[in-house]
């Protein structure tokens, strides 16, 4: 499903208000004249503000190709259901759009995953074993901080060295968990065990709940498979 992405693409600071926005106009519940106003007022330049559109395009505005189906289920699940967080649905198509901003998740996540807080010194020193000892690289990592701060999924210190989790979103309606299940398994690229799907670092702050093999037996792109040991498995369906 995904077409080749760019390596780092999210090069910028992305407000919740503003994706929510874009999600909003694509959705139809409201007209584009009112994000290019809050866009407007936001930015000191049209090239700043350019750079960030294009982030939103990507996210909600204007998908690539071979993500539209995908962002148009969010599209349909947000129509009929308002009150979905739309923290999770930006996260969900943030992390199949910008491999880069799906590699800082995941990172969070692990180094977060036993006491629920880490330094930013180790996000960045991770990152830079990956992408390279660049200023690019430290802040492009900067931008998605930043970013995942303003969407209340992590808080920092006061003197920004810490990182810590905030309270897990719980994910309401089988069709958003399904949604989300997709979105991990389009990022990790490979099946997942049922068991450990909800502990998938890349979503760290979000839950899929209860009844999770029973939700996705429904879903008609998901395979719920048991290897020969009988450990069950999640993939996205050929």
């Amino acid at each position: 499903m995904r077409p080749t992405a760019p390596q780092i693409g999210f090069d910028r600071f992305i407000r919740l208000e503003w994706a929510t926005k874009a999600l909003e106009v694509r959705a139809g519940l409201a007209e584009i004249d009112e994000l290019e106003a809050i866009l407007d007022q936001a930015h000191s330049g049209p090239a700043a503000r350019k750079k960030t559109r294009t982030v939103l395009n990507r996210l909600w505005l204007e998908p690539r190709k071979g993500l539209e189906p995908f962002a148009q289920r969010a599209i349909e699940l947000f129509q009929a259901a308002p009150s979905t967080p739309p923290a999770a649905l930006t996260w969900g198509m943030a992390i199949i759009t910008y491999p880069f901003f799906a590699k800082v998740a995941e990172i969070i996540g692990r180094l977060t995953s036993l006491q629920g807080d880490c330094t930013t010194a180790e996000v960045h020193r991770r990152m830079a074993e990956i992408y390279g000892e660049r200023e690019g690289t430290r802040r492009m990592t900067n931008m998605v901080l930043q970013s995942q701060i303003d969407w209340a999924t992590l808080e920092r210190s006061d003197n920004g060295k810490t990182l810590t989790r905030k309270k897990t979103i719980a994910l309401e309606g089988p069709d958003l968990v399904r949604w989300m299940t997709r979105a991990v398994l389009e990022c990790a690229g490979r099946p997942v065990g049922l068991g450990t799907l909800e502990a998938q670092p890349v979503i760290f702050p979000f839950a899929l709940g209860e009844n999770l093999g029973f939700v996705l037996s429904s879903a008609s792109e998901l395979d719920l498979r048991a290897d020969s040991a009988g450990s069950q498995f999640v993939s996205i369906r050929d």
